[in-house]
């Protein structure tokens, strides 16, 4: 139970902090997204892995490094955790927090982006968090919310730099009291896990000669 409620608790935090920097308009709110998530992956890390992102999950677990009978409840806590933000977002602010790419951009290029900084999230992480060869290290939390704030900078304007499909879900399902629409919804599933699926077997090259 421990590891769920972590998992509900970092994904929690990350979007709330993604709501409240956005709707305020926080400048630059990469910045506290990524130490949100960084802060976040450092109280976790220990407990639960700290993937707070369905797609990441889906990766360890492909790499056999979280049990198949978890993945489900972890999914399941990382939603239950940005829905719950969402609603305080609304709350906080009066506003839903609205995920989806940037007006009049190309639906393959608002996926594409989803695909590559997922990819590039997902091998930060499975490289710096889960490799033996790593292990102990103490920059892995620094690595991966500066990983998520880079994406954020570069893509945010195109896809929304989600990167994360709870961060999609969560608010998406939100927003429908508000008058939203789940049209998005499915980018923010196939180009996340996509690219986080593509980045195991590049892990996988990288270390087949050891671990």
């Amino acid at each position: 139970m421990a590891r769920y409620v972590t998992e509900f608790i970092g994904a929690f935090f990350l979007v709330l902090t993604i709501g409240l920097a956005t709707l305020q308009d926080v400048v630059p709110a990469p910045l506290a997204i990524g130490g949100a998530l960084m802060v976040m992956v450092y109280m976790g890390g220990h407990i639960s892995g700290a993937h707070y992102n369905p797609a990441i999950s889906i990766a360890v677990t492909i790499l056999g490094k979280l049990e198949r009978t978890e993945l489900l409840p972890y999914i399941v806590a990382q939603i239950a955790g940005t829905f719950a933000a969402a609603l305080v977002v609304q709350k906080l602010t009066g506003d839903f927090l609205a995920v989806a790419p940037g007006a009049g951009v190309p639906t393959t290029a608002a996926v594409l982006a989803e695909v590559l900084y997922t990819f590039a999230l997902a091998l930060v992480i499975l490289n710096v968090a889960i490799s033996p060869r790593t292990e102990g290290n103490s920059h892995y939390g620094l690595t991966i919310g500066f990983t998520v704030m880079t994406g954020a900078f570069a893509v945010g304007g195109i896809s929304g730099g989600v990167f994360n499909p709870a961060v999609g879900t969560g608010p998406i399902l939100a927003s429908l009291a508000g008058g939203g629409s789940l049209d998005s919804l499915w980018l923010y599933w196939g180009g996340t896990v996509a690219g986080a699926v593509l980045a195991v077997p590049v892990y996988r090259l990288q270390h087949r000669h050891g671990d």
